[in-house]
């Protein structure tokens, strides 16, 4: 019987990283999973003083993700990684996720799944094959409103879903941070870094994301206008797009790097033949409904109406503001528990398993390289799923 914390392995997220401090808080605030080693940038040195500030032992900190995943792999099993965390740029992703997996380890990992569909493809199959455990950092799905708001799509509260609307504005890209010493956007904006996608991939994917995970419903055609407002900047730094949905309902999203001004103003709106509802991620405990014959109300997280789901999600009495870091750790805490289940021979619960997995990863790149080619299309409306290829 496993009755100790998760052993975490990371790559990425050294010296200068944002996301993996992010995710090592994340994964941390639990209790449930500690870090032990890592490879924590290609550059050994860097690896090597990311490790030291970690407070990690030397012999522990890696050069390079194949030798983290082998040099672990052949300790005894009471002090290897039981998983690996990756949170380097897009085009890192595959590697070491296939490796680990390969390896027999578990595996988190930021999003976009990959670089392309057909890394996404694989990873899915050995997935599938090898029956390990992964998640993927879709964190907004973590919010505790967020998964009242599902669970009142799914009871049918508001009725047949019929219109979406789903934006994520951001304004920090309004100018040509990748001309400077600016880290985050000079791997953002390169496509041997980030795919074929900018600002659709970075942020688009999450409000693809939160959509499908609201409603239940997947996208099925779109219509999409993406465009370089930033001169000599190679990938979209804004876009918009018209989705249809499979049960009928017609959805707009909307996601910008440009939008001077604002922060990450993710906001959804989902409306049903009997009322609507609305969540924005800067005001992340309130859940607004509206009806058709009744008052709005305000939903708000960890009071005693809220759904099971809901409830499990949030960690402290109502009134707190509870917020990014722990809806990250909703997903580290979902994945670790399942990790638990699963090595004492148990079946994970529901709630155990309520975590973003390799098929929404796969799910994110097909909207990437369906918007994409959609964008460029003179066809009106695209498949989801179709790339011109």
């Amino acid at each position: 019987m496993t009755n100790r914390k998760l052993r975490m392995g990371m790559v990425g997220g050294g010296i200068g990283a944002f996301i993996g401090g992010v995710h090592r808080i994340a994964a941390t605030i639990d209790g449930e999973i500690e870090l032990v080693c890592g490879a924590f940038s290609s550059n050994p040195e860097k690896s090597k003083k990311s490790g030291e500030a970690l407070y990690l032992p030397a012999d522990r900190v890696y050069g390079t993700y194949q030798e983290m995943i082998e040099r672990e792999r052949q300790l005894p099993e009471g002090e290897r990684m039981d998983f690996v965390s990756i949170v380097t740029p897009n085009h890192v992703h595959y590697g070491p996720a296939k490796a680990a997996l390969e390896a027999g380890f578990h595996v988190v990992c930021d999003k976009p799944l990959c670089f392309n569909m057909e890394e996404a493809l694989d990873l899915q199959r050995l997935v599938k094959e090898t029956g390990l455990t992964f998640a993927l950092t879709h964190n907004y799905t973590g919010y505790p409103m967020v998964k009242q708001a599902r669970d009142m799509v799914k009871n049918g509260e508001i009725g047949k879903v019929r219109k979406i609307i789903v934006e994520y504005p951001q304004g920090w890209l309004a100018q040509r941070l990748e001309v400077g010493n600016n880290k985050q956007a000079a791997w953002r904006t390169d496509p041997k870094q980030s795919g074929i996608a900018g600002g659709m991939g970075d942020i688009g994917t999450h409000a693809e994301n939160l959509a499908e995970f609201i409603t239940g419903l997947k996208i099925v055609e779109m219509c999409a206008d993406l465009h370089i407002f930033v001169e000599g900047r190679p990938l979209d730094d804004d876009g918009s797009v018209l989705l249809r949905y499979e049960n009928g309902a017609r959805g707009v999203l909307f996601a910008s790097q440009i939008a001077a001004g604002e922060e990450n103003a993710l906001r959804i709106r989902v409306y049903g033949e009997k009322g609507g509802l609305e969540w924005f991620q800067m005001e992340p405990n309130t859940l607004i409904a509206k009806w058709l014959d009744k008052p709005t109300q305000l939903y708000r997280t960890n009071l005693g109406y809220t759904t099971a789901a809901a409830k499990a999600a949030a960690r402290i009495p109502a009134g707190h503001p509870e917020g990014y870091l722990e809806a990250f750790a909703n997903i580290y805490r979902n994945f670790a528990a399942t990790v638990r289940a699963r090595m004492n021979g148990q079946e994970p619960t529901e709630h155990n398993l309520d975590f973003p997995t390799v098929d929404d990863g796969v799910r994110g790149m097909q909207f990437i390289e369906t918007v994409v080619y959609a964008g460029s299309s003179h066809e009106k409306w695209v498949k989801f799923g179709e790339t011109g290829a």
